[in-house]
C-alpha cells in the first residue's frame, strides 16, 4: 500500500519525526496536534541510553534501543542540514555511577548481565570517575562507563524537527484529535480525511482508537532544569546516572551551563502537578552524584506522562488498513525516534520495516475493554 496523504495525530518527537520523514519521501503529511512538540518530549531529558538503561527480561528493548540508536548520528546530520539548525545531538557519553554497597552491587549486575550478551562496558572506581568529571561527589565510589550512549537537547532537537517538517512540506492543524478511524481523523469540529493516519499521541493515544484501550497508559515523570552560575563547578560533559540508595536518577548536561535531573515515576493518571516530594528527592539524590549542584539555579520544575506499555515495548506498526500506531514508547520516545520514522516510512511505501520493529507489533497486545480482540 502507498500513501499519499499522511495524518499525523500528535507532535511529540515521534510524531515530528514520523511527519519529517514521510513528508521528505514524498507524501502529503498534515499533522493534528493543538500544541506540538510540548507534552512528553518538551519535558524529556533526552538520554539515549540504551545500553545504561538494559533489564533482565527487556532483551528486545535493549536491541531495538541499540538498533535505533546506531541510527542515531546520520539521522542528527540530516535533521540539521534540513533544519538549518543544530540537531542537540551530544556524544560524549553515559556515566553510571553507584553511592553505597547495594548501588555498586546493582552496577556489577549490570555490568555482568551486558556481557552476557555481549556488551561489554568499562568498570571503574570513584578516583578514576572524577579524573574523568571533577565535579563527581566523594560519594561516588564505582561506576561504568558507556561511551556509545549518548544524549540531546530534546528542546532543541523538537525545534529542529519543526523546522525541518515544516520546510519538507508538512503542514499543521493546531486542533484536538477526538477519534482516529481508516480514511480519517475526527477532530473538535470537523473531520481531517488521509489516505493513512499515524496514531502518535502518547499517552494519549489510547482515546483514540479502539485497539489501542487500555493498552496505553500515562507515567509521570517529574524533571528540574537547573543552571551553573559563574561561581559554581561546571555539569559534567557526560551524562552521568545511576542508583542513590537504589532509586535511579539522571543528570544531562546541556549547552550554557544547564543540566536537567529526572525523573520521578509514578502511576496517578494523566496528573501531571509537580509535588513538593519528587523535587525534594530528585535535589537530594542528585546532591549525591554532584554535590555542586547546590550553587545552581533551579531554573524550571515540570512533569509529563510518558506513554507506557505493559512492557516497555512501542506499539509500532498496522491497527487495520488505513491506520498505523506508532506509540507506547514509555521513556524511549527520543531514543526509538529515528527506527520508528523509518518503519513507518516503510510501512506508508509498502515496503518490509526493519527487522528490529518486529517485537513492536501491535499484534501481540490484547486489549480487554475491545473485548479481547487482537491488535492487527
Amino acid at each position: 500500500m502507498t500513501a499519499e496523504h499522511v495524518a499525523v495525530v500528535g507532535g511529540g518527537v515521534v510524531g515530528l519525526s514520523v511527519a519529517w520523514c514521510a513528508a521528505r519521501a514524498g507524501h502529503r503529511v498534515t499533522v493534528v496536534d493543538p500544541a506540538p512538540a510540548s507534552g512528553a518530549s518538551h519535558v524529556a531529558g533526552g538520554m539515549l541510553a540504551p545500553v545504561a538503561e538494559a533489564w533482565p527480561g527487556e532483551e528486545e528493548l535493549l536491541e531495538l534501543g541499540a538498533a535505533s540508536l546506531q541510527r542515531w548520528p546520520d539521522f542528527a546530520d540530516r535533521l540539521a542540514h534540513d533544519a538549518g539548525m543544530p540537531s542537540g545531538l551530544r556524544r560524549e557519553g553515559t556515566l553510571v555511577v553507584g553511592i553505597d554497597s547495594a548501588d555498586r552491587a546493582e552496577l556489577d549486575n549490570l555490568a555482568d548481565y551486558l556481557a552476557q550478551l555481549g556488551r561489554s562496558v568499562t568498570r571503574h572506581n570513584g578516583r578514576e570517575l572524577r579524573r574523568m568529571e571533577p565535579s563527581l561527589g566523594p560519594a561516588v565510589r564505582a561506576g561504568l562507563s558507556v561511551p556509545g550512549d549518548l544524549a540531546v537537547d530534546n528542546r532543541v532537537a523538537l525545534a529542529a524537527l519543526r523546522a525541518a517538517a515544516t520546510l519538507a512540506g508538512a503542514e499543521f492543524v493546531t486542533a484536538r484529535a477526538r477519534a482516529v478511524r481508516a480514511g480519517e481523523v475526527e477532530l473538535e469540529d470537523s473531520v481531517l480525511r488521509c489516505d493513512v493516519a499515524v496514531i502518535a499521541a502518547g499517552a494519549r493515544s489510547g482515546d483514540l482508537h479502539p485497539l489501542l484501550s487500555g493498552a496505553v497508559r500515562p507515567v509521570k515523570g517529574e524533571i528540574l532544569r537547573l543552571r551553573a552560575r559563574a561561581t559554581a563547578l561546571p555539569p559534567p560533559t557526560r551524562t552521568v546516572r545511576g542508583p542513590v540508595h537504589g532509586r535511579q536518577v539522571y543528570l544531562v548536561p546541556r549547552d550554557d551551563g544547564g543540566l536537567v535531573v529526572g525523573a520521578t515515576q509514578y502511576e496517578v493518571g494523566f496528573d501531571t502537578e509537580v509535588t513538593v516530594g519528587g523535587v525534594r528527592d530528585l535535589i537530594a539524590d542528585a546532591e549525591q552524584v554532584l554535590p555542586g549542584i547546590a550553587e545552581y539555579v533551579l531554573v524550571e520544575a515540570i512533569a509529563g506522562l510518558r506513554p507506557g506499555t505493559a512492557d516497555n515495548l512501542p506499539l509500532l506498526g498496522w491497527l487495520e488498513p488505513g491506520v498505523i500506531a506508532a506509540t507506547g514508547h514509555h521513556r524511549n520516545g527520543f531514543l526509538l525516534a529515528p527506527v520508528t520514522a523509518e518503519a513507518v516510512v516503510a510501512l506508508l511505501c509498502g515496503r518490509t520495516p526493519p527487522d528490529e520493529v518486529k517485537a513492536a507489533d501491535p499484534g501481540r497486545r490484547i486489549s480487554p475493554e475491545n473485548g479481547g480482540q487482537q491488535c492487527r
